[in-house]
């Protein structure tokens, strides 16, 4: 089972707060680093001090990390056009040494589209779907031929497709809870699928729709990897975990039924359930920035039984 950190700026950091996470995951042995696409705080959050762009954020940390991988859950198909987005990936991939992966969703948010004068158009998830054929189709075409693609949102015509990311193929993941069109999304074009925050019973029908898909196009379930992200929340005693509960605003008890919260083998007996249900990854939302005490105590006390 890998244990992933998984971050949401939109909430209130600066670069330098991820920078210090990011490190921090590295040097405790987690898997990656991965951080939401968002450009508004949700709730009550007042964001401060405003919010940071994922490739930016992401680039940065390509040159000032060396192990862990990188990526977005999820990127929003209405920020970038498909092309702009493909350059971008494609050159923090090579800044990072081929440590690039790319989570892909339609977006959902509207009012930070209209915060910052961002188009949020209907028909998203066609969208969403021309983007992850030009953005594959485009790192996918051999070097000296160029790439078209007519599609009803967008038009490439004799692109070069360059540059080429470092890795001869970028993870893409694709996550969500549709019954129908998520899944075949999933099984045309993803690496991995992601549920999120959703219950193990649930994990285990959407993982199977998934699977289901992907033999439909002709691939082996066993091509994806399926994962969750969830909250975590753990202590060595209720106290512990009280505080960090009250420090994002939930309760243990609601925490424990929708998240992972408890002691260290509480965390890993949950964990075992997922993975039963068939998630190989866990994306850990780490919603207070700065509390590194509670990745060492991940680290310290719940990888080491997961083996």
């Amino acid at each position: 089972m890998d244990l992933r950190v998984f971050t949401e700026p939109q909430q209130g950091a600066s670069y330098d707060t991820l920078l210090t996470v990011a490190k921090a995951t590295e040097d405790l042995g987690f898997d990656a680093f991965f951080r939401s696409d968002h450009y508004l705080s949700m709730g009550s959050a007042d964001g401060l001090p405003g919010p940071t762009d994922a490739w930016i954020t992401l680039a940065g940390l390509a040159r000032e990390t060396s192990r862990i991988r990188l990526g977005t859950l999820m990127t929003a198909a209405t920020f970038r056009l498909p092309g702009v987005l493909a350059i971008q990936a494609a050159q923090v991939d090579q800044m990072s040494g081929g440590r690039i992966e790319l989570g892909l969703g339609a977006g959902w948010f509207e009012q930070e589209h209209q915060a910052y004068g961002i188009p949020f158009p209907p028909e998203k998830f066609s969208r969403l779907e021309e983007q992850l054929a030009i953005v594959t189709g485009l790192w996918r075409t051999p070097r000296g031929k160029t790439f078209d693609f007519e599609g009803k949102h967008y038009q490439l015509k004799g692109s070069p497709a360059l540059p080429k990311p470092a890795q001869s193929r970028v993870p893409v993941l694709i996550g969500g809870h549709g019954a129908v069109r998520t899944p075949r999304l999933a099984a045309q074009y993803a690496d991995e699928f992601n549920m999120p925050f959703s219950s193990v019973e649930d994990s285990r029908k959407q993982f199977a729709r998934v699977a289901t898909a992907a033999q439909a196009a002709g691939r082996a379930p066993s091509d994806l990897v399926y994962s969750n992200a969830l909250v975590f929340c753990v202590g060595t005693d209720e106290a512990q975990m009280a505080r960090r509960a009250a420090a994002i605003g939930r309760q243990v008890d609601e925490l424990r039924v929708n998240g992972l919260a408890g002691t260290p083998d509480e965390v890993v007996d949950k964990i075992g359930r997922y993975s039963e249900a068939g998630s190989a990854r866990i994306y850990l939302q780490m919603l207070d920035l700065h509390d590194l005490d509670h990745l060492e105590l991940i680290a310290s006390r719940v990888m080491p039984q997961l083996g």
